[in-house]
């Protein structure tokens, strides 16, 4: 039984292990591990997170505050004294000095003294000590619409941080596809030129060949040894870069990757329409919620004409000692206040058009994020189709490179021509080979670029 249990288990973990694991990333699964692990995407989701929480803390304030106030005071100061008596009801006439003011009665009345001077227990308390307990609370019943303004603020910068997640996502995006296709080039062009090496091989050996029964020279083998030496070196470069590839790929995931499913080279332009691409592009809808922003930041200045309006209500009980005779000692206090600025020099008014001229400006940005994004479709699909008219012309002209050699080559064994000559038209050959994936390079960023517009392929 333990045995079926550790197989059963050592299956579930090799199925759990992802495709790192198995040296066999694809794309699709790469595309998965970037939106959880990639470090700037999950620093823009905690961003998001937090406008939340402020949005969150602008929309409570419609529902006031209440707060709980324990004080403690010890004093002789007269003042606090008395007053401390008056708030827990304890207060009586002896505090007012009484008993020594009827001590001072005569047969004949009051002398004059009695109401001159000041009574000892008034102004020479004993030190008393004060605790009250209070509970408060407090409500705004109108704002001039300031509490919602902010509370679209706040709404409006949760929507924007959420678009700087979904543009960090689609860079992100676009960046690791574009690793894999360049992989795909790179994998490609290493593949010709490693055909293009073994050709060399084969050249030399024909070559030695040949100076052995005195149809060649050894400067002949120089040349073709130098140019092996060449493309080998072109090779290092392009696997070198291959390794770099893998760091970067590395680098976006968060995770080691040391080998991923190589995708096709030719990469399918995107069937989407120029209107489906403004309606989806994050700049314009960053733009126009700015726009939305600098609207409420209006309604916000125009609060200010409108009065504020309040209430309260408290409940408290006080005593010398904490919570004694807390229901004899019991009070409350319920009201509201308006308060309505009438005039302050105009400085709301010019708040007012301050905020206007800025909404005017946020709307011309927008309309000019709208028309540089056009421009930028126009530019790539321009690019694009250039690109592809490169790509089927280097890619005809490689083929006729390859005739060629080939016909060099033969040229070459039966003396035709020279070993200067068949170098020269490998050289064109792999310039060709080189000139078709750098092609393929750009015609594959700008398809991915375009696809970013549209805020990718998701």
């Amino acid at each position: 039984m333990k045995e079926i249990i550790l197989i059963l288990f050592s299956i579930t973990i090799l199925n759990a292990s992802n495709d790192i694991e198995n040296n066999s990333l694809s794309l699709l699964k790469a595309l998965e591990i970037l939106n959880t692990s990639n470090l700037e995407i999950q620093a823009a989701s905690i961003d998001v997170d937090s406008a939340k929480a402020k949005e969150q803390s602008v929309s409570g304030s419609h529902w006031g505050k209440l707060d709980f106030i324990q004080d403690f005071a010890n004093s002789n100061d007269a003042g606090n004294v008395f007053g401390f008596k008056l708030a827990s009801r304890e207060a009586t006439f002896g505090d007012f000095g009484a008993r020594e003011f009827m001590s001072a009665q005569t047969p004949t009345g009051f002398p004059d003294s009695a109401y001159t001077t000041p009574p000892q227990d008034l102004n020479y308390p004993d030190a008393r000590n004060f605790f009250q307990s209070k509970l408060k609370y407090e409500i705004p019943l109108f704002t001039g619409f300031q509490i919602s303004s902010y509370s679209d603020i706040m709404s409006s910068m949760t929507k924007m941080k959420s678009l700087d997640k979904d543009k960090v996502i689609n860079e992100k995006r676009y960046q690791l596809r574009k690793s894999y296709f360049d992989m795909a080039l790179l994998s490609n062009s290493i593949k010709n030129l490693q055909t293009i090496l073994a050709n060399i091989a084969k050249l030399e050996d024909m070559t030695n060949n040949m100076i052995e029964v005195g149809y060649a020279k050894k400067v002949d083998l120089l040349e073709v040894q130098a140019k092996r030496g060449n493309v080998e070196r072109l090779v290092s470069q392009m696997k070198f870069n291959q390794k770099l590839l893998y760091h970067y790929i590395s680098f976006l995931l968060n995770q080691e990757v040391t080998k991923i499913q190589i995708p096709t080279t030719n990469v399918e332009i995107p069937n989407i329409r120029d209107e489906e691409i403004l309606a989806n592009n994050l700049d314009i809808q960053r733009a126009t919620t700015g726009l939305e922003v600098r609207r409420s930041m209006t309604d916000v200045s125009k609060s200010a004409y409108y009065p504020m309006i309040g209430a309260f209500g408290e409940v408290n009980t006080a005593d010398d000692s904490f919570l004694g005779e807390a229901n004899d000692h019991a009070a409350y206090t319920v009201g509201a206040r308006l308060t309505w600025n009438i005039f302050n020099g105009g400085i709301d008014s010019s708040k007012v058009e301050e905020a206007k001229l800025n909404q005017l400006k946020t709307q011309s940005q927008v309309n000019l994020a709208k028309n540089g994004i056009k421009l930028k479709i126009a530019k790539i699909r321009t690019e694009i189709e250039t690109y592809d008219s490169d790509v089927t012309s280097l890619q005809k002209e490689l083929k006729l490179s390859n005739a060629i050699y080939k016909n060099y080559e033969g040229r070459y064994k039966e003396k035709l021509s020279s070993m200067s000559d068949v170098i020269i038209k490998q050289s064109e050959q792999i310039q060709k080979v080189l000139q078709l994936q750098q092609a393929l390079n750009k015609r594959n960023e700008r398809i991915f670029a375009l696809e970013k517009l549209a805020n990718g392929d998701r």
